[in-house]
């Protein structure tokens, strides 16, 4: 299959660990220019170097806070200059604290807020108009399988990231004219540095070995073990690439069947 990302110039937020590096990884293998941000300067300049060695691909890295606008409008700005536009972007950032609905104040809602949903509208109003000014482009936003079905004691998750779906179809219809596509890609439990701090997480609040939480959860899921990042990052590509050149305002799961509704 020819995935058609050649040059195509990628914007992957997170991409130091994780998912985000995953994707990033993946989409330079693929002979993408990939533009990566991270809160953390180091980290981000490893991430870089981990790419360029194993793809021998051009990957540009800058520490971005993608609770401000004004250090995303820094990063797209950047890749402007070292790549000459933005054809494909990954929002993406790290999740908010474990904790019940009622436990958290409204400066954590506003956080959530800001972290989950308000940064991927900042992301998405600044690469559009080069997307669009070049052809088109496509647009993935990563959620999670909270959106389907909420998970235990992550009430800010749960609620914002639902939030973030309708986000993902509502630009789907409204950018379609201009060829730029945007789907929605949701992960079940990925084996992340994020997912074994959740699980290390719920395993002392249950008062249990993190061995056996991982166990627990493993087992409801239906292929009966956690996912790897190659596997969702390979999904991220497909969506992002020609490949799914009439794909829009769909949302697809990564989740091993976890998720259990038809719809």
């Amino acid at each position: 299959m020819h995935l058609g990302l050649t040059n195509k110039v990628a914007m992957v937020a997170g991409a130091s660990r994780g998912l985000g590096y995953a994707v990033a990884h993946m989409l330079a293998a693929e002979g993408a220019k990939v533009s990566i941000s991270s809160r953390n300067a180091n980290a981000v300049a490893a991430a870089c170097q981990r790419i360029e060695q194993d793809t021998r691909g051009a990957v540009f890295g800058m520490a971005v806070d993608v609770q401000s606008a004004d250090a995303l409008a820094g990063w797209h700005q950047a890749t402007l200059d070292r790549f000459g536009g933005v054809d494909l972007l990954y929002t993406n950032s790290g999740g908010p604290p474990a904790g019940a609905t009622l436990s958290f104040d409204d400066a954590a809602w506003q956080r959530a807020f800001e972290l989950l949903l308000l940064s991927a509208v900042w992301m998405i109003r600044l690469a559009a108009p080069s997307m669009a000014a070049r052809g088109g482009g496509s647009i993935l936003l990563p959620t999670s399988s909270a959106v389907k079905e909420p998970i235990v004691n992550l009430a800010l998750s749960n609620i914002v990231r639902a939030s973030v779906a309708a986000l993902a179809k509502t630009l789907a219809l409204e950018l379609a004219g201009q060829r730029i596509r945007v789907n929605q890609l949701i992960p079940g439990r990925i084996d992340t540095d994020r997912v074994r701090e959740l699980d290390e997480a719920n395993s002392k609040r249950l008062g249990i070995s993190v061995e056996e939480q991982h166990g627990r959860m493993a087992a409801t899921i239906p292929m009966g073990r956690y996912g790897d990042p190659k596997e969702f990052a390979s999904a991220a590509v497909f969506l992002l690439s020609d490949a799914a050149s009439y794909i829009t305002g769909a949302s697809l799961q990564v989740d091993g069947g976890i998720i259990r509704g038809v719809l």
